[in-house]
């Protein structure tokens, strides 16, 4: 009778149930009040007040006596119920009738069910928060068991959560707005943030003022994150225009949004708020969903001032250190022959014809020097004057390679600058791997800002792997004035760009990642250097 809406029978049910028999709970665990609470039936919900309804009688948790109980709705009260449903009229008289603003939730207890303000903040009902809030209820109140509108990983769902995971800026600023229940002597979270605090400071603000305002910082923070994970990135930025500082998690969803919504000047605001991250923060999320996006951002801007934000980060991610070196490799030959005997016709039993010069050699030094030289000398038949022609070696460099074997190492070799390009694709060819790094290491120690994009290219031409990623690594540490260059520019942006048919933002990504992982993730951090 109570539960159907009918105002005319509730003295007879009254009557007949008893002073008791108005609470009375249906199979759902609800109260003919939370009934007319759902409905917004204002005349009813006074009628049962009047006749003793219980107003904070709450939906119970026993599922083997009321089995239809929804579980979302357990600990619900009338007014959460009214809430819910957005009936104004009906939550001002429940309130006015002494309604305990909070529902079911006690102070200094877990609470595992939603507040009415926290429903009202996930709902954008502005007027509803508005009023809760003025009638004493706590937007720092959070769920600490989710059984309802959504799941956090981060902690508490508070109203500042809920507002901004919905993307409700209006609601979250009131909420915002609302003064600290403390000592009229103790500054509100906005006077803490505001005193010295800057979107490029990194030091955090001084929040010690209170314990309250320590919980509405960690409510802000827990806000920041649902915003950012929902995509609302305009209540991000609110969020942290206050003070409230990043985490790499919440800055690179942001990131993400303003680039899908190909919003630039708000890109280049995130890009320039990199710096204010901690280094602490940076986990295994920023090489394998930050740099990617960086990268990608890089790969389509056209825009020089976010290609010059993005090369200053990457600089910064790399770090101070100095790229690793690339180490001599020492190998002693098997054979070996007095430097008498080089280019001396007398005793030799092989012939080289470079560039039509004769080069006069021996092959009990060439057979044991590399499989090259082995395969060579083996294919031709076994004779006094055997005669090898070589037509992709210029004189000077197969003279200087013969100059490496005969006298059993690098030293005595005198490389112009001009030569050692050369030298090196040479000492590749012939699979002197010595050689070849020593031809290396002069390069990395040769290189600059103008020769860099060449020694690169002939690398990656070469398929010279440590010296492609010693470049890489200098590309990086020195980014920001790379990109003024048009070299490097059209490097970075032709894939197939001086024959190298890589994609060079891709090596550059992959080495950054090595790079970051060795810094700040290894379990020996700093042990490139």
């Amino acid at each position: 009778m109570l539960n159907c809406g009918r105002t005319d029978l509730v003295k007879q049910a009254v009557s007949l149930l008893g002073p008791d028999g108005i609470n009375t709970m249906s199979e759902q665990g609800m109260t003919p009040l939370m009934y007319a609470c759902v409905r917004g039936d204002e005349a009813m919900v006074q009628m049962l007040l009047d006749a003793g309804a219980d107003l904070n009688v709450e939906v119970v948790s026993t599922p083997h006596k009321y089995p239809s109980v929804h579980p979302e709705t357990r600990h619900w009260t009338a007014l959460t119920f009214a809430v819910l449903h957005g009936h104004i009229p009906v939550v001002q008289l429940l309130l006015d009738a002494g309604a305990k603003v909070e529902g079911s939730v006690e102070h200094g207890e877990e609470n595992y069910s939603e507040t009415p303000l926290q429903l009202a903040a996930a709902v954008g009902n502005f007027e509803l928060v508005s009023l809760l809030l003025e009638r004493g209820a706590d937007p720092l109140i959070g769920t600490m068991y989710r059984n309802g509108i959504s799941t956090t990983p981060q902690g508490d769902m508070n109203s500042f959560s809920q507002a901004a995971a919905h993307g409700h800026r209006n609601v979250f600023r009131k909420l915002l707005a609302q003064p600290e229940k403390e000592k009229s002597d103790i500054l509100s979270l906005e006077e803490i943030l505001a005193e010295g605090t800057d979107l490029a400071e990194t030091a955090p603000p001084p929040l010690c003022a209170s314990r309250n305002s320590k919980a509405k910082l960690r409510a802000l923070r827990e806000a920041m994150y649902h915003s950012a994970e929902h995509g609302y990135v305009d209540v991000t930025i609110d969020i942290r225009s206050i003070g409230v500082p990043w985490t790499l998690h919440t800055w690179l969803e942001s990131l993400r949004i303003a680039f899908q919504q190909h919003r630039r000047p708000l890109i280049q605001c995130l890009l320039k708020e990199f710096k204010t991250i901690q280094e602490e923060e940076y986990t295994e999320e920023l090489i394998t969903q930050g740099l990617p996006l960086m990268f990608e951002i890089l790969k389509a801007s056209k825009n020089e001032v976010i290609s010059q934000q993005l090369c200053v980060i990457f600089t910064h991610c790399y770090g101070p250190y100095p790229i690793p070196k690339l180490t001599e490799i020492k190998r002693k030959q098997t054979s070996r022959l007095d430097p008498h005997f080089l280019n001396n016709k007398e005793m030799s039993d092989v012939t080289f014809l470079v560039e039509g010069r004769p080069f006069y050699a021996h092959k009990v030094l060439l057979f044991t020097a590399s499989p090259r030289f082995k395969a060579l000398l083996s294919s031709k038949p076994t004779s006094d004057s055997t005669c090898i022609e070589i037509g992709y070696v210029k004189y000077p460099i197969f003279q200087l390679v013969m100059q490496y074997l005969y006298y059993g190492g690098p030293e005595s070799l005198l490389i112009k600058n001009n030569e050692i390009m050369e030298l090196l694709s040479a000492a590749k060819f012939f699979q002197l791997e010595a050689l070849q790094r020593h031809c290396e290491i002069i390069c990395a120690k040769s290189i600059n800002t103008d020769n860099c994009v060449d020694i690169y290219n002939h690398a990656k031409f070469l398929g010279v792997t440590e010296l492609s990623a010693y470049c890489e690594g200098y590309f990086l540490k020195n980014m920001m004035v790379l990109i003024e260059n048009e070299a490097f520019k059209q490097l970075l942006y032709d894939k197939n760009g001086e024959g190298t048919g890589q994609d060079v933002l891709q090596d550059l990504q992959r080495t950054l990642a090595i790079r970051i992982q060795s810094i700040h993730l290894s379990s020996s951090k700093g042990s490139i250097v």
